[in-house]
Order: C-alpha cells, then sequence, then structure tokens
C-alpha cells in the first residue's frame, strides 16, 4: 500500500517525503522465544496526551549508547500507518519528557532475521501491563506483510484490534479478555 499524498495530508503531512510507511503484524505470544533473541533493550515510550506524538527512550541491555527520539503516528490502516521521527540530544529528551502523558515500559527482545519480515521483536510489558507479551514483525511492502505466515510461537494475531496499539495500551491498559 503506497501513500497518497491526500491521505499524507489528511493525516498531518503536508509534505509526505517527510515520513516513512510502517508496515506492522502485531501477535499475542505467551513466553520468549529465548533462542531467537539476538539484542534486548529497555523501552520507555511517553506517549504525549492529545497528540499523536510518541517519546521514546531505548537502553540496550549491553550497554550501548541509549537512543531517545520523538516520533509522530499517523494510522492508515491497522497494519499501516506514517511516521516521522527526530533524534535528540539528552538535555533536549529531558526538556520534552516533562510533558504530560502516559508512560508504557517494557523489554524489547530483537529476533534473528526471518525469510519476509524486515525486522521482528518481542516485547514483555511491565507495570500495569505486566503479563503482556506482544510479537512484531515489521515489513519492506504489502506483498511481504500478507504472504507473511503467523509466527509459530504467537497465541494470536492482534494486527487489526486497535486495544493492541501502544498509544492504546498506554492509555487504556490491557483490554479485558486479553
Amino acid at each position: 500500500m503506497e501513500i497518497d499524498a491526500q491521505t499524507a495530508a489528511a493525516l498531518g503531512w503536508p509534505k509526505a517525503k517527510y515520513a516513512w510507511v510502517e508496515r506492522e503484524r502485531r501477535w499475542l505470544c505467551a513466553e520468549v522465544p529465548w533462542p531467537l533473541v539476538a539484542a534486548t533493550e529497555a523501552i520507555t515510550d511517553l506517549y504525549v496526551t492529545g497528540t499523536r506524538l510518541r517519546l521514546r527512550e531505548a537502553i540496550p541491555a549491553d550497554g550501548g549508547a541509549p537512543m531517545r527520539r520523538l516520533s509522530r503516528k499517523g494510522d492508515v490502516s491497522s497494519a499501516v500507518r506514517l511516521l516521522t521521527s527526530i533524534y535528540l540530544a539528552p538535555e533536549e529528551f529531558a526538556l520534552l519528557s516533562s510533558l504530560p502523558g502516559r508512560r508504557l515500559m517494557k523489554t524489547r527482545h530483537r529476533l534473528k532475521p526471518m525469510p519476509g519480515a524486515a525486522h521482528l521483536s518481542v516485547d514483555v510489558f511491565e507495570g500495569p501491563l505486566a503479563g503482556l507479551i506482544m510479537a512484531e514483525a515489521e515489513f519492506d511492502d504489502m506483498a511481504s506483510l500478507e504472504a507473511f505466515a503467523t509466527l509459530d510461537f504467537a497465541v494470536r494475531e492482534v494486527t487489526d484490534d486497535g486495544r493492541y496499539s501502544g498509544g492504546a495500551l498506554a492509555i487504556s491498559g490491557l483490554p479485558e479478555g486479553g
């Protein structure tokens, strides 16, 4: 799915060249597939109240440099969204982290490559979302997204269930029956 200029403008991107398209599927999982884990990082997201902005800090478990960025997302569909991000210096991040919003904390386990997916990860949520384990796969194009088989370690796909987006989880918490 390519995003036309009218759709991009309606989502707040008058110049689509400043956004990229994210194609993603999500699944609930009972556990982390440890043999597939290639890297781990602690992530704290701040979903800024009244906006589509997310402030993220990702700290690699191996002691690497933290990544701090401010992102804006606009959903085209349940699996496709426009994104734009800027990377922040520690001082900028500290200033923006005082904005009002809801925090979400998780440990992300980046998985070894699998055919058909550009990136795979499994998130283990903390705090009020403790117990939730969710996998996500990103794709370079819609054909790859549609052709990708369900992960053999997944319990069920939740791509089309908006209650499992990061923003919805931060604001509303764990869905009932989830």
